[in-house]
């Protein structure tokens, strides 16, 4: 049994050897081709109807969730009414901390205010696909998203006219779109444009 153990001891300092000589050194991992990297939503702007978490920091009172109203505001203590709507959180965080600086003798404590339900971030899909309707995605989408969140085109959709209809102020301003190339996966030429990202209160077309 001495002498089996020895023979085992033996071939694996061989083996080992081999694999790895004397003073040879790592090499280096061989670079892998990068995936594509996937192009990042704009950050994220209150809507009305959204829920807020505003947190600060050491002073329980203050701590609290907020709904905007429909007009864009919301009513936060000490302060008054907060104009949200447009803003992005970090905005918001400046606002509240300067408004409340009178109400400290020192440093006003950290502010973190973070969307806890992005309700107010809504989109419709009308037309020529399968499940139109109003929808809450629950983050930015674009165009092509928000197609697929619609269950796609029907038969007999004319995809190369799809449009977005979007509101400014008293205005109705129309997007043209190429959901059609990028269907076909031809995204050569296609830039952000031709597949815009879809904002809240958007209505996406498609004949």
């Amino acid at each position: 049994m001495r002498k089996v153990l020895i023979s085992i001891l033996s071939i694996l300092l061989i083996s080992l050897s081999l694999a790895q000589p004397a003073g040879a050194q790592t090499r280096p991992p061989v670079p892998q081709a990068r995936a594509a990297v996937a192009v990042p939503g704009p950050a994220y702007r209150i809507n009305p109807g959204d829920e807020l978490e505003i947190l600060v920091w050491g002073d329980e009172r203050l701590q609290r969730s907020v709904r905007v109203l429909p007009d864009g505001t919301f009513a936060f203590p000490l302060i008054g009414q907060v104009v949200a709507a447009g803003q992005l959180p970090a905005d918001l965080e400046r606002v509240i901390s300067a408004a409340l600086q009178p109400q400290y003798r020192g440093p006003v404590p950290q502010i973190t205010v973070s969307v806890k339900n992005p309700s107010g971030y809504q989109f419709s899909v009308v037309g020529k696909v399968k499940a139109p309707g109003t929808y809450t995605p629950g983050r930015y989408v674009n165009a092509l998203e928000a197609l697929s969140i619609a269950g796609g085109p029907s038969e007999f959709a004319s995809i190369n006219g799809a449009k977005i209809l979007r509101k400014n102020g008293q205005q109705i301003q129309t997007i043209r779109l190429r959901l059609g190339d990028a269907l076909k996966g031809d995204s050569t030429a296609l830039s952000e444009n031709d597949v815009p990202f879809i904002q809240s209160g958007d209505t996406l077309v498609v004949p």
